[in-house]
């Protein structure tokens, strides 16, 4: 075990200029498909959990998603958008939409028709009280649909390295490749390391958010 460490630090120290790049390259598949998934599923979600058409067809629709693959996903994007970070940000984006959407739909459904009511009845037009009540209450439920799909895009923007886009992936393919763990560590460990950091701070800022009893 101690041999296995020591190779898969020889290793990276060896490639240090090529692991840095592909930490960037996998931070970047993570944050942009993290930012359109949120972009659209939080709008999404708010007016679901206001709608029961609208919950009843989008969230069956996005709850769909989840029984499909990424890798799935990902080849099906190939055709169309070629070997990309394109068609890696469309497979990890509809993987991100379903933990956050339907966190966000429970979290403003499950608001106190009390709470709307008296700010209502405090004059707040329908705007304000999304904002100043409504949202402050349903933000550490919505975080942790964001926590989900975190580490679930961490560990599966891996995938990208199949079609050759880049990442950390990049040293876990390798080292399928060529049959050697120690290569295949220098991919998974920061991976691994990536996933569990963003799940501590959202898990941090979602118990900062909670409001108090």
């Amino acid at each position: 075990m101690l041999d296995l460490l020591n190779r898969t630090l020889l290793y990276a120290q060896n490639r240090t200029d090529e692991l840095v790049i592909a930490f960037n390259d996998h931070l970047f598949l993570v944050l942009v498909s993290l930012a359109i998934s949120l972009a659209i599923s939080v709008p999404l979600g708010v007016w679901t959990a206001r709608s029961r058409l609208a919950a009843l067809t989008i969230i069956n629709l996005f709850n769909t998603f989840r029984v499909i693959p990424s890798i799935a996903v990902l080849f099906l994007a190939i055709p169309y958008f070629g070997l990309s970070n394109t068609s890696a940000i469309i497979a990890l984006t509809i993987l991100a939409f379903p933990p956050i959407l339907i966190n966000t739909d429970a979290a403003y459904r499950t608001i106190e028709p009390a709470v709307r009511e008296a700010a209502n009845g405090m004059g707040m037009t329908g705007w304000q009280v999304l904002w100043r009540v409504e949202t402050p209450l349903a933000l550490p439920v919505v975080v942790a649909g964001v926590r989900t799909a975190t580490v679930e895009v961490i560990a599966s923007a891996t995938l990208a390295a199949f079609i050759g886009v880049g990442g950390l992936g990049l040293f876990v393919v390798r080292g399928f490749a060529l049959f050697d763990i120690a290569i295949l560590l220098v991919g998974a460990i920061p991976v691994a390391l990536l996933a569990l950091g963003a799940d501590l701070l959202l898990g941090w800022l979602q118990k900062w958010l909670q409001p108090p009893s």
